[in-house]
C-alpha cells in the first residue's frame, strides 16, 4: 500500500512538473515562430519561469462571482484536474503503478467524463459567454470522442488487447490515414488550436473559464496541459512503436501541437462540425467494419486448417 502510494505521488509530481515546462517549451517554440525569443528572464535562459507563473498564479486574489452556483463552481476545476490526471494511470510503467488490463477502456471512460467537468464549469460560472463556451466545448468533445473511440477499437481488434504494455508496432507506417485522423481528433478533443471554440478568446473572451481565477484556474489549465501530454504519450504508444524511445516520441508529438498552434488559423465551426460527421465518422467507422472482417477471416481460416 506504501509503494503504491509513493509511486502515484512520484507520477503526480512529474506530471505537474511537465506541465509547467511544457508551458516553457511552448512559449519558446512560439516566440521563435514569432520571431522573438520568448521567456528568457526569470533564472538561466527562463527556466525558471514556470515556477514563477505557478507562484503568480496561486497566489493571485480568488474572485467568485457572487451569482454563481458555488458548490458546482467549486468542483468543475477539481474534477477537469483529477480525471486528467487519472489518465496517467494506464500508462505501461516499468515500475507499475496500476496493472490495467483494461487500460485502453479506462481512458475511454475517463475521457467521457471529461465533458462534465467543461459543462458544470460553464454553466454554474452564470455567464452567458461562459455557457456558450461550454455548449461549443461539450459538442466538440462528443463529436470527436466518436472517432477517437473507433479507432481505437481498431487496434484493440488488432492486438485482442485493451492494455497498452501489449502495443509495440509502428503503426502509422502501415495505417498513416488513421495516426493523422487521431491526430486531428486529438487536437479537438484537447480543445487545441485550429479547433479552441471552447476558449476562442476573440469571441468569447476566454470561453468556458472566463470566471475562474487564482487556483481554481490553475486546476484548469493544469488539467488540459495534462489532457494534452496525455494524448501525446498514447499517439506514441500506439503509432510510435510502443515503450521503445517513448519519451523522446512524447516530446515531438508535444511539438506537433504547439507548431500547430503557432500556424494554422482557427476552423469555422460548421466546417468542425463537417470533418467531425461527415468525414472523420464514416472514415473510422469503414476502419473499425474492414478490421473486424479482416480478423474474422483470418482466424476461420486458422480453424478450418487446423
Amino acid at each position: 500500500m506504501f509503494d503504491f502510494i509513493l509511486i502515484s505521488m512520484v507520477l503526480l509530481i512529474s506530471v505537474m512538473l511537465g506541465v509547467g515546462f511544457f508551458t516553457l517549451f511552448e512559449r519558446k517554440i512560439l516566440g521563435y515562430i514569432n520571431n522573438r525569443k520568448g521567456p528568457n528572464k526569470v533564472g538561466l535562459m527562463g527556466l525558471m519561469q514556470p515556477f514563477a507563473d505557478g507562484a503568480k498564479l496561486f497566489l493571485k486574489e480568488n474572485l467568485v462571482p457572487m451569482i454563481s452556483i458555488n458548490f458546482l463552481y467549486f468542483l468543475a476545476p477539481m474534477m477537469i484536474l483529477f480525471i486528467s490526471l487519472l489518465m496517467w494511470s494506464v500508462s505501461p510503467l516499468f515500475f507499475h503503478n496500476l496493472d490495467h488490463k483494461l487500460g485502453l477502456l479506462f481512458f475511454l471512460s475517463l475521457t467521457g467524463l471529461s465533458v462534465y467537468g467543461l459543462i458544470f464549469s460553464g454553466w454554474a460560472s452564470n455567464s452567458k459567454y461562459s455557457i456558450l463556451g461550454a455548449y461549443r466545448g461539450v459538442v466538440q468533445a462528443i463529436s470527436y470522442e466518436v472517432s477517437l473511440s473507433l479507432i481505437l477499437l481498431c487496434f484493440v481488434e488488432l492486438n485482442m488487447s485493451y492494455d497498452l504494455e501489449n502495443y509495440f508496432m509502428i503503426f502509422i507506417l502501415i495505417m498513416p490515414m488513421m495516426g493523422g485522423v487521431w491526430f486531428v481528433s486529438s487536437l479537438a478533443e484537447t480543445n487545441r488550436a485550429p479547433f479552441d471554440f471552447a476558449e476562442s478568446e476573440s469571441e468569447l473572451v476566454s470561453g468556458f473559464n472566463i470566471e475562474y481565477s487564482s487556483v481554481l484556474f490553475a486546476f484548469i489549465f493544469i488539467g488540459e496541459y495534462s489532457s494534452i501530454m496525455f494524448m501525446s504519450y498514447l499517439f506514441s504508444l500506439i503509432f510510435l512503436g510502443g515503450l521503445i524511445f517513448v519519451e523522446l516520441k512524447t516530446l515531438f508529438m508535444i511539438f506537433m501541437f504547439i507548431l500547430i498552434r503557432g500556424t494554422l488559423p482557427r476552423f469555422r465551426y460548421d466546417h468542425l462540425m463537417y470533418l467531425a460527421w461527415k468525414v472523420y465518422l464514416p472514415m473510422s467507422l469503414n476502419f473499425l467494419i474492414f478490421y473486424i472482417c479482416f480478423y474474422t477471416f483470418i482466424m476461420c481460416n486458422m480453424m478450418f486448417w487446423s
